[in-house]
């Protein structure tokens, strides 16, 4: 498993360097590993009118979804910011739609990060 983690780390970095983000300049990356691991990538994409960003975590996670892979085990989120972002809200309640389990790693650099369960960081989450 290590291995997985560390090719998920490393395809979050990666995947930031995709990010449209002309407006904040703020870059973000997310790799997410379904239950088949399988990983998918997504970036932050930036638009004029700031309500329809799609964030790089929900990028990755609807890639993923349209591909049929609807359970997911872990997801790493990398900035061009030097200290750890977290996911926003929104993105911790779409991917608790779809595996409530789900770790979190929060990316500091390819040695640096963290991980958290995805309850951890949104502990009163909605699901009907």
């Amino acid at each position: 498993m290590d291995e997985l983690i560390n090719e998920l780390i490393k395809s979050s970095i990666k995947a930031k360097n995709k990010s449209y983000s002309p407006y904040s300049r703020f870059k973000v990356g997310a790799s997410i590993l379904t239950k088949s691991n399988k990983i998918f990538t997504g970036a932050n994409v930036e638009c004029a009118s700031y309500s329809l960003t799609i964030c790089a975590e929900r990028v990755a996670a609807v890639k993923a979804i349209s591909s049929g892979e609807k359970k997911f085990k872990y997801l790493a989120i990398a900035t061009s910011r030097t200290q750890s972002d977290f996911p926003c809200g929104a993105c911790l309640q779409f991917l608790t739609e779809f595996s409530s389990n789900l770790k979190i790693i929060v990316v500091k650099s390819s040695r640096e990060y963290k991980i958290y369960e995805l309850k951890e960081l949104l502990p009163k989450n909605f699901i009907l």
